[in-house]
């Protein structure tokens, strides 16, 4: 059979958000975005608190009243034939005081041609991860929110399998959701409990602070985040890049202030979200992730790798939401998110 490594190879390919920074550890889709309003707005949303439920997947303490009852189901078509989704609900407890939610985050990488060392075939096979996620939130004080997440992890790469757990840490200070938020968020803490080849993987630790704002006087909100935080250093060295030469035959002198202002673009996202209608019925959004754009573009074609927009439409009691994330001149994903209030259909909920 073809060696594990080659496996994890070929599976880093869902920490595309993390580019090159991926590729390290176990459980790397678990860093894939959660819908399609994430996707839309360049693959994080950390400081919004609304109805929509997926958000507690990027920071648990987005969860809020307005998520009560509502349910959700994205799915990202990849690339090569590769899927992931996201399926969560969120609920109200009013006998402890917090909003939960529980959700079940996928991968499904397809199937492949399993063959010996001299190349003879010798069947199919498939591949594919799972998370299962709970989660609550709880008002701390006026401004302060905190949440946290469990993420039970379960990953099948043909014949090897291994289980994990993993916790997000998230707190919210906020004047209110109309106004501004400042996030603090820490995703990802945990370990494999068993493992594919008795080799231990960590898992793919994100730090990230943001702040959202929507503005006053237009309908509009923006944020600006900052992640792979715990990283001081995320500009990828290729030992194969050739440097350039002057016509002396010179290689160029390293500009230092042009790699430190790069490495600190690549640890920010902006994007930003129009909320148009009497009741934000239609929403435009668009973003930019600079690493994503620098690990994943080539220097000999232009592309729109690190860009991203969607849109999001409320239909009845239903409310529509499409992401186009590009990663690469080869193309983009195409997500789609279809939510709804189970409260509406059930009034007993």
């Amino acid at each position: 059979m073809i060696h594990l490594n080659l496996f994890i190879g070929l599976f880093a390919l869902s920490g595309v958000v993390s580019a090159q920074i991926g590729g390290k550890h176990a459980y790397e889709f678990l860093n894939l975005p959660a819908s399609a309003r994430i996707t839309g707005l360049g693959g994080h949303l950390i400081g919004v608190q609304d109805e929509d439920v997926t958000l507690a997947l990027s920071n648990p303490a987005s969860l809020n009243d307005k998520m009560h009852n509502r349910i959700s189901f994205s799915h990202n078509f990849h690339f090569a034939d590769i899927n992931n989704g996201y399926v969560s609900y969120g609920r109200k407890i009013n006998s402890l005081g917090i909003n939960a939610h529980f959700g079940v985050q996928y991968i499904r990488y397809g199937d492949f041609v399993s063959a010996d060392i001299f190349g003879t075939q010798t069947g199919t096979f498939s591949a594919g991860e799972t998370a299962f996620v709970i989660g609550a939130s709880r008002k701390m004080a006026d401004r302060i929110q905190i949440g946290v997440n469990i993420k039970g992890i379960f990953s099948n790469l043909e014949t090897y399998s291994s289980t994990g757990i993993c916790a997000d840490l998230g707190l919210n200070y906020g004047k209110d959701s109309s106004s501004y938020i400042i996030s603090f968020v820490i995703k990802n803490i945990g370990a494999e409990l068993t493992t594919y080849t008795g080799t231990r993987f960590g898992t793919p630790l994100d730090v990230q602070i943001g702040i959202s704002k929507k503005l006053k006087h237009l309908p509009f909100r923006f944020s600006i985040i900052g992640h792979q935080l715990h990283r001081a250093n995320v500009r990828y060295d290729d030992p194969e890049n050739t440097e350039p030469t002057d016509i002396f035959g010179e290689a160029p002198k390293e500009n230092k202030l042009k790699d430190a202002v790069d490495n600190i673009f690549r640890h920010i996202i902006f994007n930003g979200e129009f909320l148009l209608g009497k009741n934000e019925n239609l929403r435009l959004r668009a973003g930019y992730n600079h690493l994503r754009r620098k690990e994943l573009s080539l220097s000999s074609f232009r592309s729109l790798a690190g860009f991203s927009l969607g849109f999001g439409i409320k239909i009845n009691a239903f409310k529509l939401d499409y992401g186009l994330g590009y990663h690469h001149i080869a193309g983009a994903a195409n997500h789609i998110s279809i939510s709804t209030d189970m409260g509406k259909f059930f009034k007993k909920l």
